[in-house]
């Protein structure tokens, strides 16, 4: 069966409208505040924020890029993406606050309107890895792009004592897309023929979702309750 497509194009624009408000709100100490994520302090994750953004906007714009090293293996993925992430934050936390932002704004558009007018179903530029794809759906890798922004804002938010983001619109659609890693989470585990495991988020942006394994699967399925038949390959 096919996996029904998690929605989320449609919702850079209004993820980004908070962002720039978040940032223009921030006091001048809190953008050194430290942050959840590791060394990064608030303009770090502000940085990087810029820096995903303006590396899909020049590849659209047909400017060149280095060329990736070779990856053999996961461990070259995840060295070559950590190096990308600390370039990037080196070249745009130099800026002033206000100039971050101008250039958030300034390629904002282009970023959202290059998801929005994206064929769901055709296959995207990088497979999401974490749930187990080689390849994916553009609709899957356009969900996993929306997660990285929503949960770094939301490291902002949390250190800077902010109201946070965890509204059923933005938020439900976060942990629907990271519920797709389950079935890889526990493709080595050894489970009985036709077995349900069942994830409940409470709350209003939660839900429930169920892990389905049958022998004939691997990986095993992964559906939301709200969403009937209750397995599908995911």
């Amino acid at each position: 069966m096919n996996t029904p497509i998690i929605e989320t194009a449609h919702l850079f624009p209004i993820l980004h409208a908070k962002l720039v408000d978040l940032l223009r709100a921030l006091e001048g100490p809190e953008w050194e505040m430290p942050t959840v994520a590791g060394m990064w302090r608030v303009k770090d994750v502000a940085a990087h924020l810029l820096d995903t953004q303006q590396r899909l906007v020049s590849r659209l714009r047909g400017e060149p890029a280095s060329p990736p090293p070779p990856i053999r293996s996961n461990a070259d993925l995840v060295a070559f993406i950590d190096r990308l992430n600390a370039d990037g934050i080196r070249r745009y936390r130099r800026l002033d606050p206000s100039e971050l932002i101008a250039l958030l704004e300034e390629g904002a558009s282009v970023f959202a309107d290059h998801h929005r007018s994206a064929d769901p179903w055709a296959e995207a530029p990088f497979g999401v890895s974490w749930a187990g794809e080689e390849t994916s759906a553009n609709w899957f890798h356009t969900a996993r792009e929306f997660t990285e922004r929503w949960h770094h804002q939301q490291q902002i938010r949390f250190a800077t004592a902010k109201p946070g983001i965890m509204t059923h619109e933005l938020y439900h659609p976060v942990l629907d897309c990271f519920m797709r890693a389950l079935p890889v989470a526990y493709r080595e585990r050894a489970g009985a023929n036709a077995t349900y495991l069942r994830v409940n988020v409470a709350g209003d942006c939660g839900g429930t979702w169920y892990l389905f394994h049958h022998d004939s699967e691997r990986p095993a399925s992964v559906a939301q309750a709200s969403r009937l038949p209750l397995a599908y390959s995911a």
